[in-house]
């Protein structure tokens, strides 16, 4: 996996074009985009699960291109401890503020299945208490993604995809790389933070 990070002082006029019309067409950032980091993929490759730090403004707005992946995203581990097997018992049920009623109906894991040249943006819950990866396998099962009906509508997908023979999984096979622009706001960017 290849790595670049670009912050707005440096952003080349290309990534400035794409993330001015993120931040204009979205809405939801409360002013531009400052900072990009742009990731490489083999087909075998992913990131683990994993949450956006507290130093980004918690909207994230991710530009995919090349191969279609799938997108987990699982409750964050914070709420196992609050409602595993034994939320009575848990001296933190109360500080998590949710019932097991509301456990079940709200944090369940689901996938999102990224086309070619499509954004995905998400905020609020699903930014906070969800940590999001990709598995580092080149053949994913996208059954039951959310959007997976729309997706697969707007796209060429059959030679991409297969029904499992042994369970009926819908199978996407990665075969090219994947190369996505993970753009984001940093609320207080500190210049010349370290001195030596």
């Amino acid at each position: 996996m290849k790595r670049v990070s670009c912050h707005k002082s440096v952003m080349p006029s290309w990534l400035t074009k794409i993330t001015s019309k993120i931040y204009e067409s979205s809405g939801l950032f409360p002013s531009a985009v400052n900072h990009v980091l742009i990731n490489e993929y083999h087909p075998d490759q992913g990131i683990m699960p994993h949450q956006d730090g507290p130093a980004y403004f918690p909207v994230v707005a991710i530009l995919s291109l090349g191969s279609p992946v799938v997108m987990d995203f699982s409750p964050h581990p914070r709420f196992r401890l609050c409602h595993g097997d034994s939320v009575d018992q848990s001296p933190d049920a109360e500080a998590c503020g949710h019932g097991i009623d509301e456990w079940d109906r709200d944090y369940h894991p689901f996938s999102v299945l990224m086309m070619p040249r499509s954004l995905l943006i998400f905020k609020d819950e699903a930014y906070s208490n969800f940590l999001h990866g990709i598995t580092d396998d080149p053949q994913q099962c996208y059954e039951g993604a959310v959007n997976e009906a729309k997706a697969l509508s707007e796209s060429n997908m059959e030679k991409l995809t297969e029904e499992d023979s042994n369970g009926g999984d819908k199978i996407l096979h990665r075969d090219q790389t994947r190369v996505s622009l993970t753009c984001r706001l940093v609320p207080k960017v500190h210049k010349n933070l370290f001195r030596f």
